[in-house]
């Protein structure tokens, strides 16, 4: 086996690969599932032993709905899942519900159905450049450090840790360097989901308005007007809550999961940034302990969980924000009111700008009529610096407003599926990624018929 020298020691080279991507997340793993179609070799690096990422290890489902027609990829994805018996569609409204175990699993059959690379368990640590090329980068595996060489490399970390390592400049928060909020999601078993749903709709509670009695949501915001804040306040004054438990309250039912409902909560106060470990960890332990008062408080006071259980905490923070590189453009949030388009526009969005704030500010920004959108432009996931680098996820180029309408995962799986076309242009055109007209990607993806 080659090795390469890092730190004056001999590192083993595990693979040689086109496109090499770290984090096999909802972003990377779109980006390799388009890459492979491009025929291209392909591997996912990936730090846990399951793809989806947020998706499935920090538990975020369902997906929020999108009225932008979706690109291959996503429809793949889609199509999968509904080939598995795990049924995505709740017939009311465009979200795609899905169960996490479901997903995982599809995301790691169609890479490797492709005659992809999936590297579990394995921690990026740095990278090796030449000039302006990474030629290189180094893994911690189970059995120590390893090198993998790349002709294109593609940072799915959604921290941009790779970016960060290769030198790329990286924003991170509001203006007053504040992230958004981090959540510590969770599910629960053994609910009387008929029951629970009939008690809610006694309550002419108008919140969901989902009559398929297999998607079901309940949610308590304070001030809202929510029929479940009486019993929040009650158990905040009989001593079973704290305040800071009745900050955000949301659960969602998951496909192919009967009896068990997967929870968007609870909100960690207090945590203002999400790039410090030492504040991830505390994150860690205070959300543990908001879950198991839901987790007691919710038998005690709410018909249809007299028998609930806690079945399962997610096994990642579910972190909204942390970097952003700065790139070729900047996204903002003029962009989002202007419904920008641009001749290298290659993903669309039409989230609102949905910032989960630690300090409870508001943050208006008009949400669009459906058929509205704006464009990403391929500058927004290159560099000035690296000349083989390309960045998916919710850490492309953008201001801190802008990132919270763009994070969605229809949206990042987009940029991944554009981000896999462009690998496969620049290996077989012998191009960089940074030196691609995005252009010829938009032309490829077949989004050429709108531009500013």
């Amino acid at each position: 086996m080659s090795t390469i020298e890092f730190f004056g020691r001999e590192v083993p080279i595990l693979y040689e690969m086109d496109c090499v991507i770290v984090g096999g997340g909802t972003a990377g793993a779109a980006t390799a599932i388009s890459a492979l179609e491009e025929k291209i070799q392909t591997l996912v690096v990936e730090k846990t032993i399951s793809l989806g990422g947020t998706q499935t290890n920090s538990l975020v489902s369902p997906m929020m709905p999108t009225y932008v027609k979706a690109q291959h990829v996503n429809r793949l994805i889609t199509e999968r899942l509904q080939k598995e018996e795990i049924t995505t569609n709740d017939g009311t409204t465009t979200c795609s519900w899905f169960n996490v175990e479901a997903l995982s699993y599809v995301l790691e059959q169609l890479i490797i159905e492709r005659g992809g690379k999936i590297l579990y368990d394995a921690n990026y640590i740095d990278c090796i450049k030449e000039q302006e090329r990474i030629t290189h980068i180094i893994v911690n595996t189970c059995n120590g450090l390893v090198a993998i060489k790349g002709k294109t490399f593609v940072d799915a970390s959604a921290d941009a840790v790779l970016s960060c390592t290769a030198g790329v400049p990286v924003g991170s928060g509001n203006q007053d360097g504040k992230n958004q909020q981090i959540s510590f999601r969770f599910e629960m078993g053994g609910i009387d989901i008929p029951t629970l749903r009939k008690f809610i709709l006694s309550q002419n509670e108008s919140f969901c308005k989902i009559e398929n009695p297999d998607f079901f949501e309940i949610a308590m915001v304070p001030g809202k007007g929510h029929l479940l804040e009486p019993l929040f306040r009650k158990g905040l004054a009989n001593g079973d809550l704290l305040e800071e438990d009745l900050r955000y309250f949301q659960a969602f039912t998951q496909p192919g999961k009967p009896k068990v409902m997967s929870f968007n909560c609870p909100h960690i106060p207090g945590i203002y940034q999400t790039t410090d470990p030492k504040l991830r960890s505390l994150a860690v332990t205070k959300g543990r302990e908001m879950i198991r008062r839901l987790v007691r408080f919710l038998p005690a006071y709410i018909p249809g969980f007299e028998k609930a259980f806690l079945l399962k905490e997610a096994i990642q923070l579910g972190i909204r924000e942390s970097y952003r590189i700065r790139g070729q453009y900047v996204l903002t949030e003029q962009d989002y009111i202007n419904r920008a388009l641009f001749t290298d526009g290659i993903a669309r969005g039409d989230w609102y700008i949905d910032v989960h704030s630690v300090t409870k500010e508001t943050v208006e920004k008009p949400k669009y009529a459906h058929g509205e959108y704006y464009e990403i432009p391929y500058r927004s996931l290159i560099t000035h610096e690296v000349s083989n680098l390309i960045v998916v996820g919710r850490h492309i180029s953008s201001t801190f407003l802008m990132q919270a309408s763009l994070r969605i995962q229809p949206t990042v799986r987009d940029m991944g599926q554009a981000a896999g076309l462009a690998c496969a242009h620049s290996v077989k055109h012998s191009i960089e990624l940074n030196q691609i007209d995005g252009a010829e990607i938009k032309r490829q993806l077949g989004m050429v018929k709108e531009t500013s």
